[in-house]
């Protein structure tokens, strides 16, 4: 169906047409993971949390991901079974531990990120040259409204 001219005038049209859009694009990225390692989003997101930020206390990565510490430790516990990530005692304090990627894990995430990349490029490609200087302004827009 697509945006008309004047759902997109309002700030609730734009919103209404730009979210199912972004919902979109963000599922044909997820299906670019290999099927064959059977991670959740849940995995994958503190995965790339650990691989864009480093090391990370439970604690830390559980309220960068916006859930409870029990269940960052699950997801952690299931990551650890895998060899994705391990788990060291913090040197500033010893009851607590650090959160880690592993080689494997790294390896995981840069092969997943690389994929998705080399999907979403080709799309672009085919874009000209105005629609892809939108997209580069859109980006740091769109940086923006996450952060909000």
């Amino acid at each position: 169906m697509g945006a008309t001219r004047d759902s997109l005038r309002t700030t609730t049209g734009l919103a209404h047409e730009l979210r199912p859009a972004v919902m979109r694009l963000a599922r044909r990225l997820r299906q670019m993971q290999e099927g064959s390692l059977d991670l959740n989003l849940n995995q994958l997101s503190a995965m790339a949390v650990l691989l864009n930020s480093g090391d990370q206390l439970m604690g830390e990565l559980a309220a960068q991901e916006k859930i409870r510490p029990p269940s960052m430790t699950r997801i952690v516990n299931s990551l650890e079974a895998r060899g994705y990530v391990l788990r060291r005692p913090d040197p500033r304090d010893h009851r607590q531990c650090l959160v880690a990627l592993t080689d494997s894990g790294r390896d995981v995430m840069l092969a997943n990120r690389l994929r998705r990349d080399q999907w979403l490029a080709v799309r672009i490609a085919e874009l000209d040259p105005a629609e892809r200087e939108v997209l580069r302004r859109a980006v740091r827009i769109l940086e923006k409204v996450n952060r909000a």
